[in-house]
């Protein structure tokens, strides 16, 4: 099975970090709110990305009498953490920012260099967001992006393109803020628009939150999956029906329970032997199931009355 790759995450750590380290200066330079604002949301990416980092180390953790399926689900946790802790802590200092400029009034200096560097961190931001979209259709490429969030397992893509997504709009909304403050000489705007990035911050919050919630109490395989699953082993010779299908995502593997109608055997052992050729079959072909439990069930027209 195809091992997580933190590439497209230290990719994002590194530009994030350059990205910060200008905002922070540009709005020390030109006292900003906004600016102040979009610089702790790129320190926050940053620890989305540390954070993020350290689960895809905890998920590859090895299965342990106490843990039997391993740590796959680890990740889910700390992309949980992430929506949290990170763009909640994020989005709340944005708004509390906005609403102290809102009150103090601190006039706007060298708007210029705000723009350039915001006009810069669009144009990173964008490339960054390129590469998540390229990594979500490697595998989805007929899903729109918005059934991918809805659908998605994979919790650690999800944060990063999330954030992506929060950080260009977060960014063209302090863009438009320091324009407005730069031609009417109106501080307001500014302070409006740093309230206006928070805002967005912990509405992405909230949902990508929502999201990983249920990838944490346990989802099933993608509907897709779910359904190749069942098509593939109804397609088997030794089985006549199933009965029921139970599918749980684990991390980036899969378990699988299957109760299923067998064609008539002349023994149990020989029972047994089909069962684990399609157990074996059905592992090959989907290489992300990692555990199957299977439960024959006695065919109908052989059930006691």
């Amino acid at each position: 099975m195809k091992e997580e790759s933190p590439k497209a995450i230290i990719y994002a750590l590194a530009a994030n970090l350059g990205i910060a380290i200008c905002k922070f200066a540009a709005a020390a330079f030109t006292g900003s709110g906004s600016m102040f604002a979009e610089a702790i949301h790129s320190s926050a990416d940053c620890g989305n990305q540390l954070l993020l980092l350290f689960g895809l180390r905890e998920a590859r953790k090895p299965v342990t009498p106490l843990h039997p399926m391993g740590g796959g689900r680890e990740i889910n946790f700390y992309s949980l953490l992430v929506a949290l802790l990170l763009f909640f802590v994020g989005g709340a200092f944005s708004v509390y920012e906005g609403v102290h400029r809102l009150f103090a009034r601190e006039p706007l200096q060298y708007a210029y260099v705000a723009l350039a560097v915001l006009g810069v961190s669009v144009v990173l931001e964008a490339f960054s967001l390129w590469g998540a979209v390229k990594e979500i259709r490697k595998t989805h490429p007929d899903k729109s992006m918005w059934r991918w969030f809805r659908e998605t397992r994979e919790s650690d893509l999800l944060v990063v393109a999330g954030e992506d997504i929060a950080a260009l709009a977060g960014l063209a909304i302090a863009f438009v803020a320091v324009l407005l403050t730069l031609v009417t000489g109106n501080p307001v705007f500014d302070a409006l628009g740093s309230i206006a990035v928070g805002v967005l911050l912990m509405a992405i919050a909230w949902f990508v939150a929502r999201e990983v919630k249920s990838m944490l109490v346990g989802e099933s395989a993608s509907p897709e999956v779910r359904r190749a699953i069942e098509k593939h082993l109804l397609a088997r010779p030794e089985i006549r029906s199933i009965v029921n299908l139970i599918t749980l995502q684990w991390g980036r593997e899969v378990v699988v329970a299957v109760q299923a109608e067998m064609i008539d055997y002349p023994s149990g052992r020989a029972m047994v032997d089909a069962i684990n050729v399609v157990e074996a079959d059905l592992q090959a072909t989907f290489p992300q199931v990692r555990w199957v439990f299977f439960e024959p069930e006695v065919p109908r027209d052989q059930r006691p009355v």
